[in-house]
């Protein structure tokens, strides 16, 4: 199934919404993907001498010292739904092992921080056990963590972390695309832990997380929303060997984090195939098209931006990568099998 085609009769998925029903956005759900940013702006702008993009950079001689601090965010209330914090540990550690891996970067160790409104043994095991999935996966050290008990603070738990790393000077991406580049895309294992607040009001405007998931009946519509997010560590070095301009980890923002590889224009031309928990949300939704790619990863988690003849080479060395697109000049912005991205 794809979910990106716009030439359909009824709009770019080719489904017809209800016109009774009002169609969900990200910001009327809760998250305004423009105020985050600005946010994130005047946050970066108070500071001096930050460096880096998906991650923060320090320089201590011969290489880079890096940081990247994420967490799980909204997905923590399906696995409280589902009384299930098994998965949620990969998830903190993907999101920022990926983030370092889009800036050339190479995992070493990671720390965590839970923050609980009263402590549950059970649930930290469980938590402990995804984190420890998660570190086999990418490979890294876990070094250590804080847990903190705030009951004035915290309504139930959050869980975050930072990933640190360490690339030489001369082996980072340069960090912008070039007009010509080919775009390698690598496919998602799902919704990933973007777009949860969104999604979440969707699948339960008219059921229940514990519902089965119409497209796998052995599933549960909240088991399909925790699948972990994908590690992409394997990628980095044959992104160096073969000169990777750019990369970025396709998260909050969806397609737009494209925008990330310099001020071009995008154009996807063989996107993935949308997983149908995509589908099913977009449905649930009546979200359109525009805003489910401004909003999720819709099957693709992580791209990067090379020379045609190198990228061609990264996808014969790579399991599942494919040429999904180029790097244009002209107006800024992403171009998605015809579908705009502003």
């Amino acid at each position: 199934m794809t979910d990106t085609d716009p030439k359909g009769e009824d709009g770019p998925s080719g489904a017809d919404p209800d016109p009774a029903r009002e169609g969900l956005t990200y910001a009327e759900s809760g998250v305004d993907i423009d105020e985050s940013e600005a946010a994130t702006e005047a946050l970066i702008g108070a500071t001096e001498g930050f460096e880096g993009d998906f991650a923060g950079l320090v320089d201590i001689g011969e290489r880079y010292l890096a940081l990247a601090t994420d967490g799980v965010g909204t997905k923590l209330l399906v696995a409280e739904a589902l009384d299930d914090y098994s998965t949620v540990g990969i998830d903190c550690i993907a999101m920022n092992v990926n983030d370092l891996v889009a800036a050339g970067i190479e995992p070493v160790a990671f720390v965590d921080y839970l923050a609980v409104e009263e402590p549950d043994p059970m649930t930290n095991e469980q938590i402990g056990e995804g984190l420890a999935i998660g570190a086999e996966l990418a490979d890294v050290a876990l070094v250590g963590g804080e847990t903190a008990v705030m009951p004035d603070v915290i309504d139930g738990l959050d869980i975050a972390g930072t990933a640190a790393g360490l690339g030489p000077k001369d082996g980072l991406f340069p960090g912008e695309a070039e007009v010509g580049d080919a775009i390698v895309g690598w496919p998602s294992s799902g919704i990933h832990s973007n777009g949860l607040t969104l999604a979440r009001e969707a699948v339960t405007r008219e059921g229940e997380y514990t519902d089965p998931f119409p497209p796998t009946p052995s599933k549960t519509i909240g088991e399909e929303l925790l699948e972990p997010t994908r590690i992409y560590t394997d990628l980095l070095d044959p992104l160096r060997e073969h000169g990777a301009h750019a990369a970025a980890h396709v998260t909050g923002g969806g397609w737009t984090n494209l925008t990330r590889m310099g001020p071009y224009r995008y154009v996807i031309e063989e996107p993935f195939d949308a997983p149908p928990i995509f589908e099913f949300v977009r449905e649930a939704g009546d979200i359109d098209d525009a805003e489910m790619h401004r909003t999720f990863n819709m099957g693709t988690g992580f791209v990067a931006a090379l020379d045609p003849d190198d990228a061609m080479s990264v996808v014969e060395s790579t399991a599942d990568g494919r040429i999904v697109g180029r790097v244009a000049d002209g107006s800024d912005g992403v171009s998605i099998s015809g579908l705009e991205l502003s």
